[in-house]
């Protein structure tokens, strides 16, 4: 009885010094300061890759317009037209290239007869759809925090990588 006793005694103290400082869950609530950090390191990345971005258009013979949502496109007066509503359809693909011209996928990313509002696309994707004109063709310069930001895909983007998205109307 004392072994068993004595056993218990030594197990319970050991599981007491391996305790860690508690997280809140994912998707619980971060504190002001935390919010803070987060938003200072976005809005310092956000800088960075606007001046990258800036310095890779001013080699190219190609005029790109900056867009209200912090994009680029290769359509002047692009986010000025008007805007197709929510629960309208449309077909598309888009190609994804890195900044040294890299196609990332093979395959393009296809959809038919997608819905707004029904849908969920990168951030940039789902803006410049709403302005381009059937059959139209565009590329878009994109930072990262309106791609896939600083997670990645999982596959093979990496975190806070700005991309090129050639996109296509169908």
């Amino acid at each position: 009885m004392k072994k068993i006793f004595f056993i218990s005694a030594i197990s319970l103290l050991s599981c007491n010094r391996n305790a860690q400082t508690a997280h809140p869950p994912v998707g619980g609530v971060l504190s002001q300061k935390d919010l803070d950090v987060s938003k200072n390191r976005m809005k310092n990345l956000n800088t960075i890759e606007r001046g990258q971005i800036q310095d890779w258009m001013n080699g190219q013979n190609i005029k790109f317009y900056p867009t209200q949502l912090n994009y680029w496109v290769t359509a002047d007066g692009f986010d000025r037209r008007e805007r197709r509503a929510d629960n309208t359809l449309i077909s598309y693909s888009y190609e994804l290239y890195d900044f040294d011209q890299t196609k990332i996928y093979d395959q393009p990313f296809e959809r038919r007869d997608a819905k707004f509002g029904h849908f969920d696309e990168l951030k940039a994707v789902e803006n410049a759809l709403r302005f381009i004109h059937d059959g139209e063709e565009v590329t878009l310069l994109v930072p990262s925090s309106l791609a896939y930001g600083t997670f990645g895909d999982e596959k093979k983007i990496d975190n806070d990588i700005p991309l090129i998205i050639k996109l296509k109307a169908l």
